[in-house]
């Protein structure tokens, strides 16, 4: 008998370590933050609607504060984060939530377009697509709607 329960407790104790290590490298049980860059190279408004409609629902999924967002825009996605594009109020309201939205500035330069062109909440990078990279090497999760 003594065998038996000695048995279901090792038993029990490696099941509770296989579904802690899952959760863990779910980063589900740990204090690190998930990370996760989002690709907008397009210029097309209903894709940066729901870009910042997917950056902001896995926000509400997994908790602001369980997760950093990063949005990187480049080649003709640029211009949807000018001051005037049509998306403006919510690349502002992204940035309100955390999410850091960034420009490359190659294409700004081919684009002859200045920081004053742009949304005051959006930050630069020298290349997008080399930002995009950059991140996944960190290991972010990437996504590109």
């Amino acid at each position: 008998m003594r065998q038996w329960v000695s048995l279901v407790a090792t038993c029990v104790l490696a099941v509770s370590a296989l579904q802690a290590s899952s959760a863990a490298a779910a980063g589900l049980n740990n204090d690190a933050k998930m990370k996760v860059v989002v690709q907008v190279s397009d210029d097309d408004p209903r894709k940066w609607q729901m870009a910042l409609s997917n950056v902001k629902n896995i926000q509400r999924d997994l908790g602001a504060d369980h997760v950093e967002i990063e949005v990187v825009a480049f080649g003709p996605g640029v211009a949807m984060l000018k001051a005037n594009a049509v998306t403006a109020a919510r690349v502002t309201e992204a940035k309100a939530d955390g999410i850091v939205l960034n420009a490359c500035q190659n294409t700004m330069a081919g684009m002859k377009l200045t920081p004053e062109d742009m949304n005051p909440v959006v930050t630069y990078v020298p290349s997008g697509a080399g930002e995009v990279v950059k991140k996944q090497y960190a290991g972010y999760a990437y996504l590109r709607p």
